[in-house]
């Protein structure tokens, strides 16, 4: 294969990922961001914990939706995640789910 191949694919693979995205993105009530996922959850609890001067977060969600190109089953009843970079979350109003009439996807 190819590197333009593998390029093509790889972009291939994100497309199909943003388009299940923009028709899932409906059903989560919150966007959850860490280092190095981005998660749509419908339950969110996020503990601050420390250890011997560290400070780390323990992130459990219900009900979600995994960004991952590379993961086969994005849907997951439960996860867990700890790290020790900040973790965004923030609750979707309906109407900001929405995307334009005219976006042109």
């Amino acid at each position: 294969m190819s590197s333009e191949d593998l390029e093509k694919y790889e972009t291939e693979m994100e497309l199909q990922l943003y388009r299940e995205y923009r028709d899932v993105v409906g059903l989560f009530t919150h966007v959850v961001e860490t280092e190095r996922r981005f998660y749509l959850a419908n339950s969110v609890e996020v503990k601050v914990c420390g250890e011997g001067g560290e400070v780390y977060f323990d992130v459990t969600m219900s009900d979600a939706w995994v960004w991952d190109v590379y993961r086969p089953a994005r849907f997951v009843k439960n996860v867990r995640v700890v790290t020790f970079k900040d973790v965004n979350v923030e609750e979707l109003a309906k109407n900001e789910l929405e995307l334009p009439k005219d976006a042109g996807f």
